[in-house]
């Protein structure tokens, strides 16, 4: 799908306020709410915009630790990629989760209550999953920037 102007103009609109009304939208893009509603559903079918969410703070729900987590595999196999995948997938714990090239193979973004927690997730599932080969934990002591908006400008 090729995005116009305008469709760029709608999504950095959304991803800044995903809560506004059509016919809000519709007046600062300078086009009918029909249009935009209709604009808006393609974006949506095409799979441009793929959810709405309500962001959270992870210190008001007791989220206390975040590490980012390097696994590296034992074997580089297609079944041993889908098995760590799927499992990692069930992990709550788990926000994100990238198949990487360089060093390591994976790169995790987990959150959880405290140490405690984290050693639990450790010890009680990454350990237990076969594929993987070694562990590296880095702890976030702090974030500097965290934006879910993705810049349209990079064309």
């Amino acid at each position: 799908m090729v995005l116009d102007e305008t469709d760029k103009k709608v999504l950095s609109i959304l991803q800044t306020n995903s809560k506004i009304t059509n016919a809000q939208l519709a007046s600062e893009v300078g086009i009918s709410p029909s249009s935009m509603l209709e604009r808006v559903k393609r974006l949506e079918n095409a799979k441009v915009i793929t959810n709405y969410v309500a962001l959270v703070d992870p210190e008001k729900v007791g989220i206390g630790t975040v590490a980012l987590v390097s696994i590296s595999l034992a074997v580089h196999q297609l079944d041993s990629v889908d098995n760590l995948t799927k499992k990692l997938n069930e992990f709550d714990e788990v926000l994100d989760c990238y198949h990487i090239a360089g060093e390591e193979d994976f790169l995790l973004r987990v959150a959880v209550k405290d140490i405690r927690k984290y050693q639990d997730f450790v010890l009680n599932k990454l350990s237990k999953i076969p594929a993987i080969n070694r562990i590296k934990t880095a702890f976030v002591l702090s974030t500097v920037k965290s934006q879910t908006r993705i810049s349209l400008d990079n064309e």
